[in-house]
Parts: C-alpha cells; structure tokens; sequence
C-alpha cells in the first residue's frame, strides 16, 4: 500500500506516521541491531561457503607439493578453502643413513605435521618409494579418492621428469580425473575397497613447478604468495630433507629464490607458478582489454 492511498485526519497524524516509518528504518541500521546484522553476516557467510573450493594435491612422494606449491595450498586454506595432500608414496628411501621402513615412518609423521601447518588434511597412497606403477589399478586407486573428495582444482606434477615416480604421477592422475567422471567406471581396488559416485566437478589440473620436472615446463599461472609466503616456509622446513640435513641438494633456498623470480616476473612479492595443458592455453575476449 502507498501512502498516498491512505486518509489522515490531519498533517500531524501524516507526519506522525512518516516518522514512525523513519525511526523504523533507522533501527534496523543501528550498529546494535544484532537480528539485522546478524541476517546480513549470515548472508557473507552462506556466500562464502558457495564459493568455498577442495582443492586436491597429489604428489608422487611426501613432500612433493608442499615444496613446490604449498604456500598456495596455504593461501587457499587461510581463504576457507579445503586442501587434501595425497601422497602416492612416502619417499621412503631418500635417506641412505637408515632404513626405508624407519625413514617412511619419520616421513610420515612430517607429512602429517606439515600438512597440517599448512591448513591441509593428509591421505597416504599405496605404493612403495621408486615402484609408483602406471597402471590401471593406481589409475583406479587415484579416481577413487577423487570421487571421495570431491575437488575442484587438481594439483600434481609436469608430464616430463627425470623421476620416473613424477612422470607416472602425473599420469595417473591425469588418467584418473577422466575414470572419476564416468559412472560406469568402477573404482574400487585392493587399496580403496568402497565405491563412490562419479565426480565431474574438477575445473582445472594445474601442474606444479619442480625442480626434477623441468623439461617443456613453462610458467603460465602465476599466483601472488606474498601473504603465506613465511607460513609455507616455516611448515615445510619440518620436513628433514628439506632442511638440508639429507640430501646436498638445497631445496629451501632454491624454492624461496624461484618464489622471488617468479613473482619478479608477474609483479609480485613472491609468487608459485603453474603451467596447464596445452589445449587450454587460450584467452577469450569480447574486445580489445583497455
């Protein structure tokens, strides 16, 4: 109803009603309405959780993503998304010093506290340091823990590599997003013995930047890691070998100095670099950007 469809008996009663309608208004926008601002809080909120993404990290050893690409994992965390690490082996024989079966189990315990430093949770694959296959069970094994959960971005290694665990990673994961989507597919095996439904809600892969993947990468997402940047670096360093106190290879200053070279070259402080497959290398304008 309009106000100008309603009779008042004089200019006062009209006034007096209009104020009424004013002072209303005025309340609801109070800082200390709580119903009000608690409905519009509610509102942020059940946005933020439409927009709230899993993001899926599967390395072909504990240590492989969070050294690579782990203070994006950390950014996306501290922005309320989900991160999983799926590590398909634990790396187990890195360490010439002591035995596999000691040094999986110290890697292990690492994944576990670095993953979650990193706001990540933490699934360990199957399969032996070295002895990653390339077959259709590990294809399966891998598109049922996509099914399982369920993400929107994948995140593994470059198709080239002087590791042979890391070529068939990437794979087998890349096999795997496919065998995920199709219900006829059935992705049970010895190592994953539940079946899910199928899951076609992957975006995008991206391929992480390693240091032993190197061949034929080239950057073409660059994310800003400036705010994560000291969180990743504290996390990751709880990793022995990363620490330098195994291997001669000095894996923390060469992934800091490429953070500094890759935001160098996209305008950032520190910056991760990812590449894509080739096919989705294209950019889609209406006009000409201004």
């Amino acid at each position: 109803m309009s106000f100008t469809n309603v009779k008042y008996s004089s200019k006062y009663d009209m006034k007096k009603e209009l104020y009424s309608y004013a002072f209303a208004l005025l309340f609801l926008l109070l800082p200390g309405n709580w119903l009000f601002h608690k409905t519009i809080q509610e509102r942020r909120d059940n946005k933020m959780n439409e927009t709230k993404r899993t993001i899926l990290a599967i390395g072909a050893h504990a240590g492989d993503m969070e050294i690579s690409c782990g203070a994006v994992l950390a950014k996306q965390a501290k922005m309320g998304d989900r991160v999983v690490f799926l590590h398909l082996t634990l790396g187990e024989g890195g360490n010439p010093r002591i035995s596999a079966k000691e040094y999986g189990e110290q890697k292990r315990r690492e994944a576990l506290e670095v993953d979650s430093l990193l706001g990540g949770e933490t699934i360990f694959g199957p399969y032996k340091d070295g002895e990653l296959p390339n077959d259709e069970t590990a294809r399966r094994y891998v598109a049922n823990v996509i099914r399982t959960v369920k993400p929107t971005y994948i995140i593994t290694h470059w198709k080239n590599s002087i590791h042979p665990d890391h070529s068939n990673a990437h794979a087998i994961t890349v096999d795997a997003v496919l065998l995920a989507s199709l219900p006829s597919v059935e992705t049970v095996t010895p190592y994953s013995p539940t079946e899910y439904p199928a899951w076609r809600g992957v975006k995008r892969i991206l391929y992480t930047e390693n240091w032993e993947d190197m061949e034929g990468f080239q950057p073409y997402i660059y994310t800003d890691v400036t705010d994560a940047f000291d969180t990743w670096e504290s996390a990751v360093a709880k990793y022995e070998f990363i620490g330098g106190k195994i291997s001669n290879f000095p894996y923390l200053n060469y992934y800091k100095a490429l953070a500094v070279v890759r935001g160098a070259e996209s305008s950032f402080r520190y910056a991760v670099a990812f590449d894509i497959d080739q096919f989705e290398k294209k950019l889609r304008w209406r006009s000409l950007e201004p």
